[in-house]
């Protein structure tokens, strides 16, 4: 650092302004600063940081089932919301969450010094099991969430689940069948929540629920059961995924969607608009969730009060594959 601010004619404290994004300095020294950086090929020392400082600048993320969509969209959220706030983002992603792979995967982000941790397991004891843990850090928790919990940033999932179901009861379907996701999804069970609230709220009995578990063969196995119902007009499938699969099991035994069955899924994933009727489906902004959890993190990093973040609300998408009962 002593031979950029040589270098660069300015002194050591201007380089350390410049590297930190500082707002005081000129742009023109900053050019300068950045110049000598380059020319001299300097790298930040972040032992050497952390010592100086005690702040890493570094967060850490704990997730499942990265494999999936709104996993993956969720670390990327995070990830880029730490790069525009100038932190790097440490993913440790489990393949199978249980308390023992948590224990461990906290171990290793305390390893690296990071100032707090994001949690993104959508699984039921999550919570709970964080919180056994007892870390001397910051924990958010940003899936399965509920409204005004502390320490925490979420997607309102029930009322997605009730866009969903309350746009086909709105075109007349009376009788909505739902597809759930796995039975220990916390998102999964909100889902499933919204589904029978949007019924109720109408005085109505929901249709079927059958078990999937978020991937397209689960969504066709209850899509060739639901086109034996002739009963069944409707169709909310927890993710995008598995409609997909009800969409495919209907065409195979002779249901025209959206003539004879309207289907809506949930995330809307990037071929959601090209499936074959177009698929209406719920949008999550997890661009903003990965803000917003960011935003929690390093309040209480700061000592900050827990900030009260409401529950980001979804979108419903309304394309091809609903239309009104007949």
């Amino acid at each position: 650092m002593a031979q950029v601010a040589e270098l660069a004619g300015v002194s050591h404290q201007t380089v350390s302004r410049v590297l930190n994004d500082a707002s005081l300095v000129k742009e023109e020294t900053r050019l300068r600063v950045v110049a000598a950086i380059e020319e001299l090929g300097y790298r930040r020392n972040f032992a050497a940081r952390l010592l100086a400082t005690n702040r890493s600048r570094r967060i850490g993320m704990v997730t499942a089932h990265l494999a999936l969509y709104g996993p993956s969209m969720i670390a990327l959220g995070v990830q880029e919301a730490g790069q525009d706030q100038g932190y790097d983002v440490s993913i440790i992603g489990l393949p199978e969450f249980s308390f023992e792979g948590l224990q461990r995967a906290v171990d290793r982000l305390s390893d690296q010094a990071v100032e707090a941790i994001v949690v993104a397991v959508p699984h039921k004891d999550a919570v709970e099991m964080t919180q056994s843990l007892q870390l001397s850090i910051p924990v958010v928790m940003v899936q399965g969430v509920t409204e005004r919990q502390r320490l925490s940033a979420g997607i309102d999932q029930e009322a997605g689940a009730k866009l969903a179901v309350g746009h086909l009861l709105d075109l007349g379907h009376r009788r909505v069948a739902h597809v759930s996701g796995p039975a220990d999804w916390i998102e999964a069970r909100h889902r499933e929540a919204g589904w029978r609230a949007a019924h109720e709220e109408r005085g109505l009995l929901p249709g079927p629920e059958l078990a999937g578990d978020w991937s397209s063969q689960s969504g066709h196995r209850a899509g060739l059961r639901i086109a034996q119902d002739p009963d069944v007009t409707a169709v909310f499938a927890g993710n995008d995924f598995m409609a997909l699969g009800v969409l495919h099991a209907l065409h195979a035994q002779g249901r025209r969607v959206p003539d004879d069955v309207s289907v809506v899924g949930f995330d809307d994933v990037p071929q959601a608009e090209f499936y074959w009727p177009a698929l209406t489906t719920v949008a999550q902004d997890f661009s903003e969730l990965g803000r917003r959890a960011l935003s929690v993190a390093l309040a209480a990093v700061r000592g900050d009060d827990d900030p009260e973040v409401a529950l980001i609300e979804p979108t419903l998408l309304v394309r091809g594959s609903t239309a009104p009962r007949h």
